[in-house]
């Protein structure tokens, strides 16, 4: 008798059509959340915030739109009207223009996204600068700045709007932090300060509105094809100007939307999205860190000989 005939391929091919019956059914279960929500996404003039905001409207949800430059808000909303997934998508969306930076403007920003909307189901905290420079020569007001935009800013915006989610018993919190906020490299201290500190915040957040029914969802990607560097700030404060090689090589901002599309609609708590030298870091730094230490200093000095030469 034949095992692999009348016994091991009819379960393969069961548990494959159990799977397959499980995915669709986590498809559609997606698709619904996502489906008529109304959608918060900060920084969604540029970058990774503007491809959420094609994914999202694509997905039929209801979009506020945030940034600091309300032409370029108003730009992409003409760029959802005209694109192909428009007429599967009948909502109005709007725009709200204010600088994360500024805790007032966040404040008065929620109340005027609470007044167009209701309510809030989604909050992607997308909005951030980055940052390159030697600790020694970065004058505090930097370290100050990068703070106040990627984490002082998220957390004001969630916190404002944070008790109506709680009176809903009904809303999902985003953070877009970074592989940074997991590992710390050279010339990168501000900046992974502050992922690290969205990722300690977030992760609280987490245990303490479980209880509510809300969802947090951090997400956590490597290098990605936007103007991130180019707009970064130095230790002096001014800009860093420059695409370095790792953010031009990265991954697309568009894929790393649909994963961000992907985190929420799954319910996701945590997500990296990165290649693989990167999420091996991760767990390096976790599991020998002394290796890891090592290494990092061994890329301090090539990047410090790179600038010198």
């Amino acid at each position: 008798m034949d095992l692999s005939s009348t016994v091991v391929l009819p379960l393969l091919l069961g548990g494959l059509g159990v799977y397959g019956v499980f995915r669709l059914l986590q498809q559609r279960r997606a698709k619904a959340y996502l489906k008529d929500a109304v959608v918060v996404i900060t920084g969604a003039t540029s970058g990774l915030g503007k491809e959420c905001a094609k994914a999202f409207h694509a997905a039929g949800s209801k979009l506020v739109l945030c940034g600091r430059n309300s032409e370029r808000l108003q730009d992409l909303l003409q760029e959802l009207c005209a694109s192909d997934s428009h007429s599967k998508n009948p909502h109005k969306h709007h725009t709200v223009t204010f600088d994360l930076s500024d805790t007032k403007a966040v404040v008065r920003a929620a109340e005027e996204i609470l007044k167009h909307m209701d309510h809030v189901d989604i909050l992607i905290n997308n909005a951030g600068i980055s940052y390159r420079g030697t600790i020694a020569d970065t004058v505090v007001e930097v370290d100050r700045k990068v703070m106040e935009t990627n984490y002082f800013g998220p957390v004001a915006l969630t916190k404002a709007l944070l008790p109506s989610m709680i009176k809903r018993r009904q809303g999902h919190i985003v953070a877009i932090s970074s592989v940074q906020g997991k590992i710390a490299i050279p010339f990168r201290s501000a900046y992974a300060a502050s992922k690290h500190a969205i990722q300690a915040f977030f992760d609280c957040l987490r245990a303490e509105v479980e209880q509510y029914g809300l969802n947090v969802t951090v997400v956590s990607p490597g290098y990605i094809q936007t103007n991130l560097s180019v707009n970064a700030i130095t230790g002096n404060g001014s800009q860093y100007g420059v695409m370095d090689k790792a953010t031009s090589q990265g991954q697309g901002a568009m894929e790393v939307a649909q994963e961000v599309l992907s985190a929420v609609g799954k319910r996701k708590k945590e997500v990296l999205v990165a290649g693989l030298t990167p999420s091996l870091a991760v767990y390096l730094r976790t599991l020998f860190p002394r290796l890891f230490f090592t290494f990092m200093a061994a890329r301090a000095r090539k990047e410090r000989k790179t600038k010198e030469s």
